[in-house]
């Protein structure tokens, strides 16, 4: 036994031989140093007048369109406009055979001459009459009788005088001109066709293109505020749009006009209420029949607290922003006032203030930031011909 207690106690030495070559050996801990620096961008708070807008989708419509049809049966003897031609109220587009509405024209004008010509020899034996009634040289009844028929041939002229006025309005149809100012649609018939008061189709459409109106319709609750709109004299703007979404920032502008009307009732199935606006429409971008966005300014906020959408943040219960102070940030509580595509309006931080907008994911009130500048432009080379 005594053998064995010797043969280990080399070992051991070994061992705290080895434990204190790596005691010593052993590297020193790393001390903590200061916190790095969380990149994030920034923006200034701005003030400025906002206007406030609201959104819907609605239907171009002509002020005026009307299907030209003839008013008397006739032969289209001449068509004197184009398909697509701008015209304007009174514009001469056809013609009508006329040649049976005049000859009727002179007939009610010749029996006019025959009566003006018996009345005009009535009129000299009445006044024969009344003379020698005086002196008892005719009888009562027979002056009495002689006015009668001065009075038949006033009647029966009056008669003649209204013959040749319907004639004369029957012969102004066979010219057929526009009723309104606008394009002309496709032509449905030629020269040389028949034509008859009961056709339906017409002859094409004179559409009013300038001014324009564009029809949509609005959630029920903007009742109160259209209501304040269509009785501002300074009339409420619209824009309209195609190929924007409800926000109406993307897509093309095709014109500014003016709310003019809002329907006398509001649709119980859909819980809306229709509207209308009228717009200048001179370069024609706005057709009958298009689908448009519409954006009607509701509202101007003056010296309004304006930031983008990505600095406001939501908290359990409360909106907050991160504020730079120095190189930390501060959690700051804000109020929504009113939420645009593009722009936030905010109470709760002065203009001026510099709010995060970007990098609020790794932020905490105390945060140490790195304020970043704008990503560099991307310049795309130009091709090698």
């Amino acid at each position: 036994m005594r053998i064995q207690k010797n043969k280990a106690l080399p070992a051991l030495v070994i061992a705290l031989a080895a434990a204190g070559i790596w005691w010593a050996s052993k590297p020193a801990p790393t001390k903590l140093t200061t916190p790095t620096a969380i990149p994030v961008r920034v923006v200034a708070v701005s003030e400025k007048d906002v206007p406030r807008y609201t959104s819907g989708i609605g239907s171009v419509l002509s002020l005026h369109s009307v299907v030209v049809r003839p008013q008397v049966d006739g032969i289209l003897t001449k068509i004197l406009v184009k398909e697509g031609q701008l015209v304007k109220a009174g514009d001469l587009l056809a013609t009508i055979d006329d040649r049976s509405i005049r000859a009727s024209l002179d007939q009610a004008r010749a029996q006019l001459g025959e009566s003006q010509a018996q009345l005009q020899v009535a009129l000299v034996n009445l006044k024969r009459y009344k003379l020698l009634s005086v002196d008892d040289g005719v009888s009562k009844q027979t002056y009495d009788q002689q006015q009668a028929l001065v009075n038949q041939l006033k009647a029966t002229a009056q008669g003649n005088q209204a013959s040749i006025d319907a004639a004369q309005v029957q012969l102004s149809y066979t010219q057929i001109r526009s009723p309104v100012t606008g394009r002309v649609g496709i032509r449905t018939v030629d020269e040389g066709n028949f034509l008859r008061m009961t056709d339906t189709t017409g002859l094409f459409t004179v559409t009013q293109i300038d001014p324009i109106a564009v029809e949509f319709s609005l959630p029920q609750q903007m009742l109160p505020t259209l209501q304040g709109l269509i009785n501002d004299p300074q009339h409420a703007q619209v824009k309209a749009y195609i190929g924007a979404d409800t926000d109406g920032e993307t897509g093309n502008l095709l014109g500014e006009g003016h709310l003019t009307l809002i329907d006398n009732q509001i649709n119980a199935n859909t819980g809306t209420i229709r509207a209308k606006a009228e717009f200048d429409n001179a370069s024609q971008k706005l057709w009958p029949g298009l689908l448009v966005t519409v954006k009607i300014q509701t509202a101007l906020d003056k010296d309004a607290l304006v930031v983008p959408p990505t600095v406001v943040q939501r908290g359990l219960d409360q909106h907050f922003a991160y504020r730079v102070n120095g190189d930390k940030v501060e959690a700051v509580q804000v109020q929504m006032v009113y939420q645009g595509s593009g722009q936030d309006i905010i109470k709760g931080v002065k203009a001026g203030d510099v709010l995060v907008t970007d990098g609020q994911s790794r932020l905490k009130p105390g945060s140490t930031v790195q304020v970043m500048s704008e990503p560099p432009q991307v310049v795309q080379a130009e091709p090698k011909p």
